[in-house]
């Protein structure tokens, strides 16, 4: 037995187009080698690039996926962050609206910077002196909740890696946006030209690979309504923000979409709801700013995967630590799961992370947080 690395992603700039076809050309012939793989990369480099070029044009792509790239795209819509982010497979590093202070100049902005406020007071009110709510944690929190008056168009970064082939199929669905029946992606069309550009420029998709994926479209919008279904995979919907939504889309395992609501709905959080005046200020606050659409705003939100899966998301969401509104939606789904699926061996499955967060479900917290409504499910914030 021996093992041997191939490739691995570097920040040195290579001739992307030129060095994978070549390493694809010797992974495509791993298939048929008669020999072993020292003779493949023994091979002449014109063998290598023909073998590479023939398995593009027959659709053979798989060879291309060995190949990553990582890209840092900056101050571009959170929107095009959750366009890519819901495309597998891939890895995403992004700029925190809920650890640091976003920028923006605009009426959202002006009433981010007012909320954010209030929430530091709130909080501040109701946990005086409480060793979790460190004037830390209460800024963090109170960034969490204004952030659902920024517009889903907020400038945002991130650093995003995928396959050479994936980044190929992602570059032709882009150049088909105009098609788009959502006005959520036909918004983002100056931002995919751009993008485009930049990726052809320097030489990061191959063409003949990118027309294979010409009649694919970004699976973000939902085409129709799902079923509901509960067993050995299951099938829901909830209503909830793009806020929460853009959360849940880090559960790579499972499969998301969204669809807009004919009318304009807003996430209220917890704190507020029995303050009947700072609930309406909130209300007319997110009015004001509907246009441009706001990531409190309500959309439709359809999950489907497996219950394994299921349980990774129950592992990081049922926590103090998690955003609230996934929080308390996880255990919503998680509920729906146990009291509709008919396979007892599933029902079984998921009823032990029922008890609480997930430090009362098995889970070996290394910072235990101390803080009883939130080990209970029953915070506020």
């Amino acid at each position: 037995m021996k093992f041997q690395t191939m490739a691995a992603t570097s920040p040195f700039k290579i001739d992307v187009r030129y060095e994978y076809n070549l390493l694809s050309g010797d992974l495509a012939g791993i298939c048929y080698m008669p020999n072993d793989f020292k003779d493949l990369i023994e091979q002449p480099k014109q063998k290598k690039s023909d073998r590479a070029e023939l398995a593009k044009k027959n659709g053979h792509h798989s060879v291309f996926d060995h190949e990553y790239i990582t890209i840092y795209l900056e101050d571009v819509p959170k929107m095009f962050a959750m366009l890519l982010n819901n495309e597998k497979v891939y890895a995403t590093s992004e700029k925190s609206a809920r650890y640091t202070k976003m920028q923006s100049d605009s009426l959202e902005y002006d009433l981010y910077t007012k909320w954010q406020k209030i929430f530091i007071k709130l909080i501040s009110k109701k946990y005086p002196n409480h060793p979790y709510f460190t004037p830390k944690k209460i800024e963090k929190l109170a960034l969490e909740n204004a952030r659902y008056f920024l517009s889903v168009y907020t400038p945002t970064s991130f650093a995003y890696t995928t396959s050479y082939r994936q980044l190929s199929y992602i570059y032709s669905c882009l150049k088909n946006l105009q098609n788009s029946k959502s006005d959520l992606l036909l918004n983002l069309i100056p931002t995919s030209i751009e993008f485009c550009d930049y990726l052809e420029k320097n030489h990061l998709i191959d063409k003949t690979i990118a027309s294979f994926a010409e009649n694919r479209e970004f699976s973000l919008i939902a085409k129709k309504e799902r079923e509901e279904y509960f067993g050995d995979v299951y099938s829901t919907s909830y209503y909830g923000s793009f806020a929460q939504f853009a959360q849940a889309q880090r559960h790579r395992s499972l499969n998301y979409e969204i669809k807009e609501l004919n009318f304009n709905s807003f996430y209220i959080p917890k704190i507020i709801k029995n303050m009947p005046d700072l609930k309406q200020e909130w209300i007319t606050d997110m009015i004001k700013v509907s246009s441009a659409i706001p990531q409190g705003k309500i959309i439709k939100i359809y999950e489907r995967g497996t219950p394994e899966n299921f349980i990774l998301k129950l592992n990081e969401r049922l926590c103090s630590q998690a955003q609230l509104e996934i929080c308390q939606q996880t255990e919503q789904t998680l509920l729906k799961y146990i009291n509709n699926t008919t396979d007892e061996q599933i029902k079984n499955m998921l009823s032990k992370y029922s008890k609480g967060a997930r430090c009362k479900n098995g889970f070996n917290c290394p910072s235990p947080c101390g803080y009883s409504d939130g080990i209970n499910l029953q915070r506020e914030i």
